[in-house]
């Protein structure tokens, strides 16, 4: 039954209730594909092979270096032999004087350049070494101890050039610190003649 109340303050009446908006339902979400970001960036272990390919694949590499390092190995640029020893003691001085005869050659593809030669003695109490002496000094010596001119041949000097594939067989004299009796109870006995250029001396022992 409508208000039949009169109008108040010059209002009009008031009409029947109006019923309330109705608020909208959401709307329903739909599941879909989701997105990793690990895997957009990716991992180490998406990215990475596996770490037994990695090892054999190292290991690879070091065999092909070492089989490079033992093929380049630094190698004499000479050979030959040591020909013959004449040794003398040297009075009041518990040394020994030796003039070593050796046939050098020069085995490598350039020119052999000499820039130094030594002996090298082993002896039961130890080793011991010494530069070979002057080529003008050589006739003095001779002089001197004639025992020492046996089997002698020209000097080798530092600056000598031998050519790819020379050969010449020259002579060194040494002084080792060691009495007559020691040199002769000697492990070994060597020429050591290092070239210019050169990492590895041409070593000729007997």
């Amino acid at each position: 039954m409508p208000d039949q109340r009169p109008a108040a303050s010059g209002l009009p009446p008031a009409g029947p209730a109006s019923p309330s908006p109705s608020v909208p339902a959401p709307a329903s979400t739909q599941s879909g594909p989701t997105i990793n970001i690990a895997d957009e960036f990716g991992t180490a272990k998406r990215n990475l092979p596996p770490a037994k390919i990695v090892l054999i694949a190292i290991a690879g590499v070091l065999v092909v270096v070492a089989v490079a390092s033992f093929l380049k190995r630094a190698t004499p640029q000479g050979a030959g032999s040591l020909d013959n020893v004449a040794a003398i003691e040297i009075p009041g001085q518990s040394s020994t004087m030796v003039a070593l005869t050796f046939t050098l050659r020069n085995t490598g593809e350039k020119t052999l350049y000499v820039r130094s030669i030594q002996g090298r003695l082993t002896a039961a109490s130890g080793e011991s070494s010494g530069d070979a002496v002057s080529a003008v000094d050589f006739d003095r010596y001779f002089q001197a101890f004639p025992a020492l001119k046996a089997g002698a041949q020209p000097a080798l000097s530092p600056e000598t050039k031998l050519q790819p594939g020379e050969q010449v067989t020259r002579t060194a004299i040494v002084v080792f610190p060691v009495t007559m009796d020691s040199f002769n109870q000697r492990k070994s006995l060597s020429v050591v003649i290092q070239p210019y250029d050169q990492q590895v001396p041409v070593v000729l022992t007997k």
